[in-house]
């Protein structure tokens, strides 16, 4: 019956590595001389500043890597740090970009194996960057998938039936042979809204419904039932 299963990075395959947002804080507090801390509001105020009017803010890797410097010197500003600002924004791009940023978590490769040993293709769906394979083959991953579709590259995020369509197109399947897997409801319920059989991750543990996960194994009891 299925023959694909897409995955959300952020959240359900990765989550950011608390050494790493430890290190970023502290160092720039060093800097500036006053505690620091990222707000989602404050860190996308920058992304419009990093952008330079452009949009898309990046389409290729380079593009990426571009924009993430202007978008460490543009925070470093706003803090008040004025010395040395070049080089230390190059020092937060090179600490911090694609550079152990993400860990697993624990249940993902048992997942993965079972679905690659079972025959499934697999594809990521993300509203990132072109840095998503990238991230995925340093954490010794991007093997078991087939396609990443970032939402930087198809001009589209989810819920936009546009970026499901192009991870759909990218293994030439149909939604109906695919399962899809996020940790934020409203792309999942996207998702299951084009056909997909969809589901809510929630590690807390505190939804529930009839497509509420709280494990990525739970895949593998539905897979199962469902062969």
């Amino acid at each position: 019956m299925y023959r694909a299963i897409f995955f959300d990075r952020d959240g359900t395959l990765t989550y950011a590595n608390p050494a790493k947002l430890e290190w970023r804080d502290r160092t720039i507090a060093a800097w500036s001389g006053h505690d620091f801390s990222l707000p989602y509001d404050k860190m996308m105020h920058l992304f419009k500043l990093a952008a330079d009017g452009r949009t898309p803010w990046y389409r290729s890797l380079d593009d990426e890597r571009a924009f993430t410097q202007r978008f460490y010197r543009h925070l470093l500003i706003g803090e008040g740090v004025a010395r040395d600002l070049e080089s230390r924004a190059k020092i937060l791009f090179t600490e911090l970009w694609c550079n152990n940023d993400r860990l697993l978590y624990p249940d993902v490769l048992p997942v993965l194996d079972f679905f690659k040993s079972g025959g499934y293709m697999m594809g990521v769906i993300s509203d990132t960057s072109p840095s998503l394979e990238l991230s995925l083959r340093q954490l010794g991953i991007a093997g078991y998938f087939s396609s990443f579709t970032a939402s930087s590259l198809v001009g589209a995020g989810k819920p936009s039936p546009i970026i499901f369509n192009a991870a759909l197109a990218s293994l030439g399947v149909s939604a109906a042979e695919s399962l899809y897997v996020d940790d934020y409801d409203p792309e999942a319920d996207g998702a299951r809204e084009q056909g997909f059989t969809a589901f809510n991750l929630d590690r807390g543990g505190a939804k529930r419904g009839p497509w509420v996960i709280h494990s990525l194994i739970e895949l593998i009891d539905f897979a199962e039932r469902n062969r």
